[in-house]
């Protein structure tokens, strides 16, 4: 099974900068994070942004989900800021059909102890291969639905917007 990950940036790229305090970006992890994750699925990589989820322009959605369509693999992973993922996720959903979407990030960056990047990872690559065609987020263990999912930023987590029967 084929799986075509996009690299859209968001905090799971991002590293401290030592001389001004700030997170910025520098490059993808995401190719360590599949060695370091000892992931063996046939994943190829797309970098097409490297940005906070903030700073995303209705442009940059639509290379998102160009990207997505012009892919000729059902099967997507996408790394993506949480702030405005859930967004990016709707608008996935009326544009690309016939797929599996899973956009995920961490709300702390790879590159520092206890992040929560790399279960994330594990967490979207298992929900590509065993969800049906739709969009979701994997995130905190969880993968939720595009349409009732929303990030808590008082508690630093996703979660359901409505409890599921």
């Amino acid at each position: 099974m084929k799986i075509k990950l996009l690299v859209t940036g968001g905090t799971i790229d991002k590293v401290y900068n030592k001389l001004n305090g700030a997170l910025e970006f520098n490059e993808s992890h995401i190719e360590d994070m599949l060695i370091r994750g000892r992931v063996t699925n046939d994943i190829s990589v797309g970098k097409i942004l490297l940005k906070d989820s903030l700073d995303f322009t209705n442009e940059d959605r639509r290379v998102i989900i160009s990207e997505c369509n012009k892919c000729p693999l059902d099967k997507i992973v996408i790394t993506h800021g949480t702030d405005t993922m859930c967004q990016t996720a709707q608008e996935i959903s009326q544009k690309v059909k016939n797929k599996t979407i899973v956009l995920f990030g961490s709300m702390t960056p790879y590159s520092i102890k206890n992040s929560d990047a790399l279960l994330n990872l594990g967490l979207a690559i298992a929900a590509v291969q065993l969800k049906k065609h739709g969009v979701y987020i994997a995130m905190n263990g969880k993968v939720f639905d595009y349409d009732n999912v929303k990030k808590n930023k008082e508690l630093g987590i996703f979660e359901r917007l409505k409890v599921q029967g």
